[in-house]
Order: C-alpha cells, then structure tokens, then sequence
C-alpha cells in the first residue's frame, strides 16, 4: 500500500494545551503587574516570581509543542513508526493474554517531560477498536504500568490484515489520556492518535517475525523513528 496522507492542521502549540497556556499566561501577567505595582520600592518579590513562573511555564510550552512531521519513506506497507518521541525501555518477546492469547514483540517507548507528547498512528490500517481502562498511576517505566497503570488500547489492522495493538499509558504525573482513534475509522502514519498530559507511555505489541529495528535505551521521534517491519 503507497503513502495515503490526510491533510494535517498546521499547529505549533497543540490544541490539548491551548486552554492552559492562555489562562496560565494571563495569571501569570496579572500577578506580575500586581507585584511590579504594588510594591514600586522592592521589585525583588517580582523578579522571583518571574523567574520562577517563567521558567515553568517555558516548559509548559515546550511540553505542548506538536511539531508538523511527515514520514520521509516512500512507501509505508508492513512500516511501524514510532507513536511518540521518548526512549526504548523495553524490547522483549511476552505473552500477551488480553487480546491475542499468544507470544508478541513489545516495544515500549518513556516520554518525560521535556519530550512532545502528541501520539501518531504507528502504522496505515484501520481501527478495529479503542478501549479504555481505569487503573493505578505508577511511575511509567515500571513494566507493571503496562497492565496496571490507567491506559487506553487502540488496536489497529493493517491492509494485509495482522493487528497491532498501540497502548497509551498514565503515568505517576500523568492524568489524562487522550485518544482521537474511533472504531471503524481509516488511519495513516503522520496522523495523530491521541495525546497524554505529562510523563507517560506507549506500549507496541507486534507479531512475531517482526524485524525490530531498534534497541534499548534508543531514542526515538514521533513519526519518523522506524521501530519494526512487518513479517
């Protein structure tokens, strides 16, 4: 199957964030000005304030950023991309007894804080279901998160007709999941899945035979960082 692209918005700051940066940086001015004026013979209280705030709001920002990304192979038949930037802490064979009841290829990426945090299709397909699951909130990179931690599935089909399963994953910070996938729907690399707030996880089960092509400890890019060709 060629590259099958759907037009993507042009946003910068992404949408999920938009309603706390704005109201954030509104607060965050508003204090400003109230320190700067109302004490004009000490501006020391102001210019803390300003450094603290500021500096956390810059990584508020950067944590929302949803860089415009188009994956550069030509071809996307029996490609698994990377669903997220972060880093590989898991690649292992494991029994996955949710869904498949057989063995499958795991592949887990960690996103910190400092990393996107918007989600891409990992492969072309469609989406056979999405379901989400409540649960505990355990530091991501613990290999209980996978099963124990809130997480939404979103299991995907490619055009020959093997099933992916793409987990989203809460963290200890992390609160909220958000997923765009509905059942049914045609899905592409380059489009977005979903978006988790804060640090977080995305597991890959893959089939077996499955060439993968990254290695523990890898850093990875959202829709650019080949992580398996298909069998």
């Amino acid at each position: 199957m060629g590259k099958i692209k759907r037009k993507l918005r042009k946003i910068r700051i992404h949408h999920e964030g938009t309603d706390q940066i704005l109201y954030g940086g509104i607060g965050i001015v508003l204090i400003a000005l109230i320190l700067w004026f109302a004490m004009p013979q000490n501006h020391i209280p102001f210019w803390i304030f300003i450094a603290i705030f500021g500096t956390v709001y810059s990584i508020v920002l950067n944590f929302y950023r949803c860089p415009i990304r188009y994956f550069e192979g030509e071809d996307t038949e029996k490609i698994v991309v990377a669903p997220a930037d972060g880093h590989i802490v898991v690649v292992e064979e494991v029994e996955e007894n949710t869904y498949f009841h057989d063995n499958r290829m795991m592949v887990s990426i960690f996103m910190s804080l400092w990393n996107v945090h918007a989600n891409w299709f990992p492969v072309d397909g469609t989406v056979k279901f999405v379901k989400h699951f409540d649960g505990k909130f355990m530091k991501a990179w613990l290999p209980k998160a996978s099963e124990e931690n809130e997480h939404t599935d979103t299991m995907l089909v490619t055009p020959d007709g093997q099933e992916i399963l793409c987990r989203q994953i809460a963290g200890a910070v992390a609160r909220r999941i958000v997923n765009y996938a509905k059942d049914g729907d045609e899905c592409f690399i380059d489009e977005h899945l979903g978006f988790i707030k804060l640090g977080s996880r995305v597991d890959l089960y893959l089939p077996m035979g499955s060439e993968i092509l990254v290695q523990m400890g890898q850093s990875t890019t959202g829709d650019q960082t080949v992580i398996a060709k298909l069998p």
